[in-house]
């Protein structure tokens, strides 16, 4: 009886990060399983979902680092979006149906108006074509359905919002944005001001937290690698904590912390109250917290 490829494959241990370069037309989970194939790794996993449409960077997690990963769906997160104005769809992007046309009479002045309304806290209430879900079933199978439910505003917040380029219909931003945040919606909100409405053509993610797409690698370029060169890729686990202060241990301490126990930090080694990343003997040892009085808490635990 033939065995099929799956079963052939030899899953192993593959602890990392890797920053890969998504292609549109692809789902982030897609992207997922086919850097791991590349990778055989057992243990896989992302930081948060690109929309098909969208390109860029999406920070893939296997073995160690899917422990770590949590911390980097709460990073901000930078975009350069396209957008066209005087066309709404029901998607908010490119990829959904015309609703309707208007004529575009608007000049840079008033683009620039507009963009200065949507800088720090805004209010945004999440498109109908997104994974949130209501009585357990996403929300874009209801609307694929025709059926649209109320949702609730969410607060999310524009750290950076920068005309990069403007044709008459077009426009190109960069978004520097807190997680939680719809560019596609932001797009639509931008067009209602305008009063000729809008719709996002492209989106690149070029930041999350401190990873940049400068340092990405597309699935084209790791399939032409050999599985040796491909682990030049792989960052350490740690990669995704790095916004966080570091914390060295004695061998006392580290064995202490290592077995799930809190530990004393004296010598003026103690961090700002809150999370931190542990070490010892140069070693990640996990994801801790430190409070006032001097004490770190292990919150996750790197295996040994």
């Amino acid at each position: 009886m033939a065995t099929s490829n799956a079963t052939k494959r030899s899953w192993k241990r593959v602890d990392g990060v890797l920053l890969l370069d998504k292609p549109s037309g692809m789902t982030s989970n897609s992207a997922l399983q086919c850097a791991r194939r590349l990778f055989s790794a057992a243990k896989a996993g992302h930081t948060g979902t690109l929309d098909p449409l969208a390109t860029g960077l999406l920070p893939l997690c296997f073995g160690e680092a899917t422990k770590f990963s949590a911390d980097l769906l709460e990073a901000d997160k930078t975009y350069e979006a396209e957008l066209l104005f005087g066309v709404t769809t029901d998607t908010g992007d490119s990829e959904g149906t015309v609703l309707q046309r208007r004529q575009v009479e608007f000049g840079l002045p008033d683009l620039e108006a507009a963009l200065s309304r949507f800088h720090g806290r805004i209010s945004q209430i999440p498109p109908m074509y997104s994974a949130l879900k209501r009585d357990g079933k996403p929300l874009y199978e209801l609307a694929r359905q025709g059926i649209e439910v109320e949702r609730a505003p969410r607060e999310v917040t524009i750290n950076e919002l920068l005309l990069l380029g403007y044709s008459g219909e077009r426009c190109c931003l960069r978004v520097c944005c807190s997680k939680g945040t719809y560019i596609r919606t932001l797009a639509e909100d931008i067009g209602d001001v305008l009063a000729c409405g809008a719709h996002l053509t492209a989106l690149r993610r070029v930041k999350v937290g401190p990873l940049h797409i400068a340092d990405a690698v597309t699935l084209d370029q790791l399939n032409a690698l050999s599985e040796e060169d491909r682990a030049n890729f792989l960052l350490a686990p740690d990669a995704l904590l790095q916004t966080l202060p570091a914390i060295h241990l004695d061998e006392e301490a580290m064995l202490k912390f290592s077995h799930g126990n809190p530990v004393i930090i004296t010598g003026g080694l103690l961090a700002t109250p809150g999370k931190c990343r542990v070490y010892g003997n140069n070693r990640l040892l996990g994801l801790g917290e430190t409070n006032a009085s001097g004490e770190v808490k292990p919150r996750r635990l790197a295996c040994a």
